[in-house]
């Protein structure tokens, strides 16, 4: 039997597999969910992982078969990250007890500490005053002065900021109903941006 190359990613809820099987015929294929257990097998082919680090919902877990890898999604019963495809680390739904060697993890796929990168990029954020930027602050800054233009105006001035501002996207800011009236206004990115619509 040739175990097969394979790589995963996980979720809080799922562990998605690659099986690197290439041209694996479908009909061929054969793959068994256990609570604590995966198997799968193609030919003289397989992947056996026992036992899983965590419970998996057999019925809710499925995969497809590529014409490269097969891709398997493993339904996680308790939420968390497990670090690791298999491994003896205690299982909050197992009732009996595995224990097996923790699978080895390459030296070069370092995990990345997002909560540190993310704490070090917002902690090198110095204030900005209203110079470097016109939005921060009080009632003295550009927000402050289109609120203070809106409140001063007469009606069709902010008919026309209201229509022009909403069907820009916010590209456009114009006080001349007369003008606005007319037809939709058109939506005009910044130079080198390019608007898309989201739904």
């Amino acid at each position: 039997m040739t175990t097969l190359r394979h790589e995963f990613y996980e979720s809080d809820d799922r562990v998605v597999l690659s099986v690197f099987d290439r041209g694996a015929d479908p009909a061929q294929v054969t793959v068994t969910f256990e609570p604590r257990k995966f198997t799968y097998v193609h030919g003289e082919k397989s992947l056996i992982l026992e036992p899983l680090k965590g419970q998996i919902d057999p019925d809710a877990s499925n995969y497809t078969v590529g014409k490269v890898k097969v891709e398997i999604r493993l339904a996680k019963r308790a939420q968390g990250r497990w670090g690791s495809l298999v491994g003896d680390s205690p299982d909050p739904l197992a009732n009996t007890s595995y224990s097996a060697a923790p699978e080895p993890r390459p030296a070069h796929k370092s995990a990345k500490n997002w909560e540190g990168i993310t704490t070090e990029i917002l902690g090198g954020d110095k204030e900005k005053s209203t110079d470097e930027d016109p939005n921060v602050g009080g009632d003295s800054t550009l927000n402050g002065f289109f609120q203070k233009i809106f409140a001063d105006a007469d009606e069709d001035t902010k008919r026309a900021m209201m229509k022009s501002y909403s069907e820009s996207g916010g590209t456009t800011l114009s006080t001349n109903w007369d003008e606005v009236k007319k037809a939709p206004v058109e939506v005009k990115p910044p130079a080198g941006a390019e608007w898309k619509k989201w739904n």
